[in-house]
């Protein structure tokens, strides 16, 4: 075989090894529903069947009528958003691929400081007072210490 055809041959691999990718992402990603992520619909969080008792826990919550999945659980910048939801998307879609996620279903840190993050931006008028001063113990502000029934209800 000379060079050209060789060349050719690879090209002609890499071209088809990159269609079926991309077909089988797309696959995927429209199998899943990925394009609902983009939306606020908290509809889109229970795509996933692991999300149900969270979801029908915010349908009974306190916050129900003013803060949809989106509202509490990523950055509220557009791009900081988007990076988020493509971050959380992998990393959920990994953890139930390979069924290695906690059962009930845990923020994981970097999750929990938007939420905080969130709580101190919403309720800003409420807690600043609160948020201005350093804990004596040296432990940073956590709404959710006391109030993790806010967003999904009562725990069971």
């Amino acid at each position: 075989m000379n060079t050209s055809t060789s060349r050719s041959l690879l090209i002609l691999l890499v071209l088809a090894t990159f269609g079926v990718l991309v077909g089988a992402g797309g696959f995927t990603f429209v199998y899943a529903r990925g394009y609902s992520y983009l939306s606020n619909d908290p509809q889109a969080c229970v795509n996933c069947h692991i999300m149900r008792d969270q979801y029908s826990g915010w349908q009974k919550s306190s916050h129900h009528t003013v803060a949809a999945c989106n509202d509490c659980h990523v950055p509220h910048a557009l791009i900081p958003k988007y990076l988020t939801k493509m971050e959380n998307g992998y990393a959920h879609s990994r953890a139930f691929t390979m069924q290695d996620f906690k059962e009930p279903i845990e923020m994981r840190p970097v999750s929990k400081a938007i939420v905080q993050a969130n709580c101190l931006e919403c309720h800003a008028g409420l807690v600043h007072n609160i948020a201005a001063h350093d804990d004596p113990l040296g432990q940073a502000l956590d709404c959710l210490q006391c109030h993790s029934s806010v967003g999904h209800g009562p725990r069971k």
